[in-house]
């Protein structure tokens, strides 16, 4: 006898396929319910709106990123090993999204397409903004020495390389330049 599954972790399955997939705006609530195999009554008594699903879905992105990123920290073993962890983390979840067509990241993709305001796209800056401050505090623990402006301006460039490559491999449709990114990163760092 197979479990069932709940009808939020379906309709949460459901949107994260099509909106990644398709895009929040061209992808509407009959289409989610359809793809969950529930009953739109369904979506209501688990969400308030379709706002609140996309919400829910920006925040298990955000969640399923830092499975991957712990996952990689635990293997590091120095502050250059784990700047370069949040790299890798990002190749990872880049792999999660090759069954749907991969097309970089779906927080930014989302957050283009959501309204200035809007509690979405505060999870995707809460994000970015945690990856530059990590950037940050890792380059702080290999170069105690330098200064906090080069500190401070070598991670906002690992960040603006790091999200750039992210937005080129959504473009090519594989992690090719995420893999340059991490090398480029390297060379950075090497110049600190």
């Amino acid at each position: 006898m197979t479990e069932r599954v709940p009808a939020r972790e379906r309709l949460l399955k459901a949107a994260a396929e099509l909106f990644y997939r398709d895009g929040v705006g061209a992808t509407g609530i009959d289409r989610i319910t359809a793809h969950a195999g529930v009953a739109k009554m369904s979506l209501y008594n688990n969400f308030s709106s379709k706002s609140d699903l996309v919400k829910a879905y920006l925040d298990a992105r955000l969640d399923e990123w830092h499975v991957l990123y712990r996952e990689r920290l635990a293997r590091a073993e120095t502050p250059r090993e784990r700047l370069l962890a949040v790299f890798d983390s990002y190749i990872d979840h880049a792999e999660y999204a090759y069954d749907w067509g991969f097309r970089g990241c779906g927080l930014l993709n989302a957050a283009a397409e959501l309204p200035v305001g809007d509690a979405g796209r505060a999870t995707v800056a809460l994000q970015k903004d945690e990856v530059e401050q990590l950037f940050r505090q890792y380059l702080r623990d290999m170069k105690p020495d330098a200064s906090a402006a080069a500190i401070d301006e070598t991670a906002e460039h690992l960040s603006f390389v790091l999200e750039g490559a992210m937005a080129r491999a959504g473009l090519d449709g594989h992690d090719g330049r995420l893999t340059a990114a991490r090398k480029i990163a390297v060379s950075i760092m090497d110049r600190l």
